[in-house]
């Protein structure tokens, strides 16, 4: 007898799962009950349900990860992970319940009304998360900066006129010398400064953790020849490499363009077009990281410094790429900026778009587009 797929839709939380299933046809998905939020639960509805490879499930992403994902697929059921800011909503539906998500999620997972996004491998996954821990540092960093500057500042303290700038050594010298009359003002002080003495060790291990994971990373030879472009270091590469996965699943530069919401919205109608500002989908840390790498661009082209280290040992295909990125948005930029007169943050958007084509080129030289 042929076997027929049901989809079933997960509602996830912490402690518990609500699961609905909706048959192939046009019957309403039926409310299965709520499980416990386990590996042992999830087999066991496999196997009331099953056979394993008849079963389709999918569930929101959230803060409960991918790990529900990989449950499922080990026990040889289908899974997909949605995403929640693209699934349908219903105008005026003002009722909200585990049980309703669950079985509206399996009637669209039937429909094919869905859209899946992409689960990272484990070894993808770890890596990410020490670029985000090292980031949340970074900010933690910045905070504790701007709590010194205010203290200071409420106490009318400022810098000698020959520290031009703050953070930089002499200025940090400077404040070990800064003292206050009562005790209790100094303790303050003397814990804002040990605080962010804390976070930069901390933002120091994280990036030597970084290199040392980087060197035995299987994407190892795609952070090296990342470097190749202007402005993509190695914090960047990687940055690059942990949050895309895998550039082989966009068969064009402009999806990748599309999927980090660098392309323009547009709003069209008959004879009428109407195009505005980059629609911001998608990826929001590795674009902000991607306009920062689009602001080298500004300077002339040239092989030199860091860069022209970061291209040794590299093909005569790749360096070429990197020669003509450089023209090529240098050129865009001036042009953007001089004859059109655009504000510099519209002109470096649209650096950083094309300067994303150019990304998508030099990863191609090793792992090759999926057709889609």
């Amino acid at each position: 007898m042929q076997s027929t797929t049901k989809f079933i839709g997960l509602d996830v939380s912490k402690e518990k799962i609500s699961v609905a299933i909706a048959d192939e046809g046009q019957a309403k998905p039926r409310y299965y009950g709520s499980i416990a939020h386990t590996p042992a639960a999830l087999r066991k509805l496999i196997k009331e349900l099953g056979p394993a490879n008849t079963l389709s499930f999918c569930y929101e992403a959230g803060p409960t990860g991918y790990e529900t994902h990989r449950w499922l697929e080990s026990m040889g059921a289908h899974c997909i992970v949605i995403a929640p800011s693209l699934i349908p909503k219903r105008a005026g539906d003002r009722v909200k319940t585990d049980r309703r998500d669950a079985e509206q999620l399996a009637r669209l997972f039937r429909a094919g009304e869905l859209t899946p996004i992409y689960v990272p491998a484990p070894e993808d996954e770890a890596l990410r998360e020490l670029v985000r821990a090292r980031e949340t540092a970074k900010e933690d960093a910045h905070r504790a900066r701007q709590r010194v500057l205010k203290f200071l500042l409420r106490h009318q303290i400022h810098s000698p006129e020959h520290i031009k700038r703050a953070w930089t050594k002499k200025y940090r010298m400077w404040l070990g010398t800064v003292t206050f009359p009562q005790v209790s003002m100094q303790t303050a002080f003397t814990e804002y400064l040990h605080t962010l003495h804390e976070v930069e060790q901390r933002i120091g291990r994280l990036e030597k953790s970084l290199i040392e994971e980087a060197a035995t990373h299987p994407k190892a030879e795609m952070i090296r020849i990342l470097q190749a472009l202007r402005g993509i270091g190695f914090l960047t590469a990687v940055t690059l490499v942990s949050e895309i996965g895998s550039f082989a699943r966009f068969s064009s530069p402009a999806k990748l363009m599309a999927y980090l919401g660098l392309v323009p919205r547009e709003h069209s109608s008959g004879a009428s077009t109407k195009r505005g500002s980059i629609t911001k989908t998608g990826n929001g840390r590795l674009r902000r990281t991607l306009i920062e790498s689009a602001w080298s661009y500004r300077h002339r082209p040239a092989v030199k410094g860091d860069l022209a280290i970061r291209l040794e040992g590299l093909s005569a295909d790749v360096g070429q790429i990197s020669w003509k990125a450089q023209n090529r948005l240098h050129a865009k930029y001036r042009r953007l900026i001089f004859v059109k007169h655009k504000h510099p943050n519209v002109a470096i958007a649209a650096v950083a778009r094309e300067l994303m084509g150019f990304i998508w080129a030099v990863a191609r030289t090793i792992e090759q587009p999926n057709a889609q």
